[in-house]
């Protein structure tokens, strides 16, 4: 199940005000998380929006690389790193990644922090229910 669909990303306004209002958020170097449970999509436990700032990164080019390169590695590991625990939890959450470093990343050092990322949200949730 590594895809990345329509219904997996957060575009409601609603929803995005919602969580960067009333979220709770951790930082993971070049990472800023805020996440939160909401009653979402019945088909995915996660809705994820990507972003990376126009004000550090002018180029659209640049910006466009790191939101794929962020978006490529959540693809790759949410299914053994985060969907276990919410399924297992009947837990539906929303979750933005910003990305706040300065400069550009390779996919490596992004893949390595967004496992960080997804372990720590796995203990998040996981500690909830116990």
């Amino acid at each position: 199940m590594h895809t990345f669909k329509k219904e997996e990303r957060l575009c409601n306004k609603r929803l995005l005000k919602k969580l960067f209002t009333s979220g709770s958020s951790f930082l993971v170097y070049p990472f800023r998380v805020v996440h939160m449970p909401e009653a979402t999509s019945d088909h995915y436990p996660v809705q994820v929006v990507v972003a990376v700032p126009k004000r550090k990164f002018k180029k659209a080019v640049d910006r466009n690389l790191l939101k794929r390169r962020i978006r490529e590695a959540y693809r790759l590991h949410k299914d053994t790193h985060l969907y276990p625990v919410l399924t297992r939890n009947d837990t539906r959450i929303i979750l933005s990644l910003s990305y706040i470093g300065n400069e550009i990343a390779d996919y490596k050092i992004i893949e390595k922090k967004l496992l960080t990322v997804l372990k720590h949200l796995h203990k998040a949730y996981d500690r909830e229910d116990n």
